[in-house]
């Protein structure tokens, strides 16, 4: 046990007009409560290492879409922690989604959520379409109505009403 304390060293760099034993002390109290509280590890999106440093065991999932835009929200909302890689080498590319295994049954959650959504935008009529063709309509009923003025002017030079 002694020797593994022996063994034991820290840097600690800081600057200080004048090193006095109260700011020793402060300082390496600062120290002990980083160490204390542990590396931060983050939440949701992120890169391949910062999901390692949680030590959970990563599983992953491989994705033919190339919309992954609208899964992240999808993801966060289930409090997902992921990462997300492109695999190139197919045509068209596969993104995989590598995330730990404790969350499954999360990552399952926000994936039914994903599809709905993605389902329900396919389902539903494009609002650019119709308003094209709509205006295309409305056009048609001017250019009529266009000529039924036309019409009744001439009628109106003649001395006759309609």
């Amino acid at each position: 046990m002694q020797e593994e304390v022996t063994q034991k060293t820290i840097a600690l760099s800081m600057k200080t007009g004048k090193l006095t034993a109260q700011v020793l002390q402060m300082a390496l109290k600062k120290f002990l409560e980083a160490q204390k509280h542990g590396p931060k590890l983050h939440q949701g999106q992120q890169s391949l290492k910062q999901l390692k440093q949680h030590g959970a065991a990563l599983s992953n999932i491989e994705i033919t879409d190339a919309n992954i835009a609208a899964f992240k929200p999808c993801a966060k909302k289930y409090g997902v922690d992921f990462t997300l890689r492109k695999d190139k080498t197919t045509q068209p590319p596969h993104y995989i989604v590598i995330f730990k295994s404790r969350d499954a049954d999360n990552l399952e959650q926000a994936f039914k959520e994903f599809t709905a959504k993605k389902l329900s935008r396919e389902a539903k009529p494009s609002i650019r379409k119709a308003l094209s063709v709509l205006r295309e309509a409305t056009g048609r009923n001017v250019q009529r109505d266009g000529a039924r003025l036309a019409a009744k002017e001439k009628i109106r030079e003649r001395g006759m009403e309609l």
